[in-house]
């Protein structure tokens, strides 16, 4: 007797819900992505419990007749692809036909549905289909999700917390609002607001919705294409950073996506102007020909493979990386007035990163951000001031140079400063690769582990690039008789097997410019002044003098701002010198 047996329908779809459906954003987000797909101009979300005693969402899209409306719940029903070409030129986000299926068999649905004159209202439990029947004409779709995984206990039991739920399905449908302007979106829960959109077509000001105007402020835009792919979006000032990439948004054909590959470029463009441990806020829109990319790695739909992945990534960290050492990006220190009025809880947006001490804090002479009346649209104007001159007034706790010019007053870390001084300085030394030692006059000897010296041993080269004088000296040790000039001064050995601890440790996909960065950053700390360490007012100057001549003098090489500014004005207002 055969013991292999064809699983009934209801229960391949249930099985088949565990990859699908695992908890309520999933639910909101194949029933938004089927909305977008039906070219809906407006989707509401509306949450009861948040979404697990019922999700409804409901849009103004060309909906379904009546046939459509029962048959879209069998697995494999899709009307977005028809063969395996379809396959390589996807245009919608949905396409495999599992969603609605896997989730009638985990739930109580009820389906309004109208692309004519006569509607159609279709009522499914547990995966069978109990009522089909006539409904109102109105054009678009309700979809109702009651009682989510009621016959699959174990699911139910795993769910998170509500405000858990709630905080994944918020963030999902921020950033779907985000990718997607040109559609009014409202997400609510309990009947309370969480999140309105207007459908105006204006990524700044969905970015406004979602952020904060405080966010908004700061956000600079950037366009820029390459032979295959076209960018376009917003980047955070490095004084706005987060502690997850969670706000790293990338959009590719208007799909929401994860690449860790991208993530990381993205966040490398970055490095030197924030905490390396920290991440901007990003909204990147990637235009590419369907055929060059592949969404169809996994049931979410998110994971996605790029045909010449590196003409991408260089182009995305080109174009953020020139448009962030154009900017002026000295912190503008300004007085807040806290408003006077009851604050409305139901309004605040879900945001689950640990604050900054930056957030206060603005740019000065950076640009800005100003909402036409008329028009309803965010204005940026852009300034092309970098580091403005200025005059050493004075030195507070051997740390802090106090200066001034004719629009205010500027604070400038002695150590920072120099920092990147030094930092700039060794770098371009390495990446010039100036053939310049000194003998030492006592040979330093280490001695290592046998498998630290046999890494060692096989990157002999790669310190003696670096202008070192290093062999074999007995077993497992090494002697180094010259290093390069850039050394800090009477801290050489320590220097030195500092760097030898970096090769040492160096990953196996090396990168030498990250390698280079890296020393360089290290041996900029050790050449500097440190705090509480008074220097005159003839090396201050020179300090400012030096800084000025930066690529980038606004930050040390970890992040660390360099200089903060408080306008005149702002300082008349703390001392109670000008109204308000």
């Amino acid at each position: 007797m055969a013991i292999i047996k064809v699983m009934d329908e209801i229960l391949s779809n249930k099985i088949a819900a565990g990859e699908v459906v695992e908890r309520c954003v999933s639910v909101v987000k194949e029933l938004v992505e089927n909305s977008i797909d039906a070219k809906s101009t407006e989707i509401k979300i509306e949450l009861l419990e948040s979404g697990v005693k019922e999700i409804k969402v409901i849009d103004n899209g060309k909906g379904m007749d009546k046939d459509d409306a029962i048959s879209c719940f069998s697995r494999h029903a899709t009307s977005k692809i028809i063969d395996e070409d379809d396959l390589y030129h996807i245009h919608t986000l949905g396409f495999r036909g599992e969603a609605l299926a896997s989730i009638a068999s985990v739930s109580n649905i009820d389906l309004y549905t109208c692309n004519s004159n006569v509607g159609t209202h279709v009522n499914i439990k547990g995966g069978k289909i109990l009522k089909v029947e006539n409904s109102d004409s109105r054009v678009g779709t309700i979809f109702s999700v009651k009682d989510l995984f009621y016959n699959t206990p174990a699911r139910l039991k795993h769910l998170k917390s509500l405000y858990t739920e709630l905080a994944n399905i918020t963030d999902y449908v921020n950033k779907t609002s985000i990718s997607h302007p040109e559609i009014r979106f409202t997400l609510t829960n309990d009947s309370k607001v969480l999140l309105k959109t207007d459908g105006s077509n204006n990524l700044l000001k969905c970015i406004k919705n979602v952020y904060g105007i405080d966010v908004a402020k700061k956000m600079i835009e950037i366009d820029s294409s390459g032979d295959d792919y076209k960018i376009n979006g917003y980047i955070s000032l490095p004084e706005i950073y987060r502690s997850s990439r969670n706000n790293i948004i990338t959009i590719v054909n208007g799909r929401i996506v994860r690449n860790s590959d991208l993530n990381r470029k993205i966040n490398d463009a970055y490095h030197s102007y924030k905490p390396d441990n920290y991440y901007p806020i990003v909204v990147l829109n990637i235009d590419v020909d369907t055929s060059l990319v592949d969404v169809n790695i996994h049931p979410t739909k998110m994971d996605i493979k790029f045909s010449n992945m590196e003409e991408l990534l260089e182009l995305v960290f080109k174009t953020i990386k020139d448009k962030l050492d154009k900017k002026t990006l000295i912190p503008h220190i300004e007085e807040k007035v806290k408003p006077e009025k009851t604050i409305n809880y139901e309004k605040i947006k879900l945001d689950f990163d640990t604050p900054t001490v930056c957030e206060n804090e603005e740019y000065v002479i950076n640009g800005d951000l100003s909402l036409d009346s008329e028009s309803e649209k965010y204005v940026y104007e852009e300034k092309e001031e970098r580091m403005p001159d200025m005059e050493v007034c004075g030195i507070v706790h051997g740390t802090y140079l106090i200066c001034q010019n004719e629009i205010g007053m500027y604070i400038i870390d002695q150590h920072a400063a120099k920092e990147r001084v030094n930092y700039e300085i060794i770098k371009e030394k390495l990446n010039k690769n100036i053939k310049e030692n000194i003998p030492m006059m006592f040979p330093l000897t280490l001695e290592y582990t046998t498998s630290e010296y046999i890494v060692l041993k096989e990157n002999f080269n790669l310190l003696r690039d670096l202008n070192f004088e290093i062999e074999e000296f007995g077993i497992n040790s090494v002697i180094v008789k010259a290093h390069p000039v850039w050394l800090p001064k009477g801290n050489e050995d320590n220097a030195i097997k500092k760097i030898i601890e970096l090769v040492i440790l160096k990953e196996k996909k090396f990168d030498l410019s990250k390698f280079n960065d890296n020393i360089a950053s290290t041996m900029a700390c050790k050449m500097s002044i440190k705090a509480n360490t008074y220097i005159t007012l003839d090396e201050a100057r020179a300090l400012i003098k030096d800084l000025r001549k930066c690529k980038n003098p606004f930050n040390c090489p970890h992040g660390r701002p360099t200089t903060i500014y408080y306008s005149g004005d702002e300082i008349e207002k703390m001392f109670k010198r000008s109204g308000f």
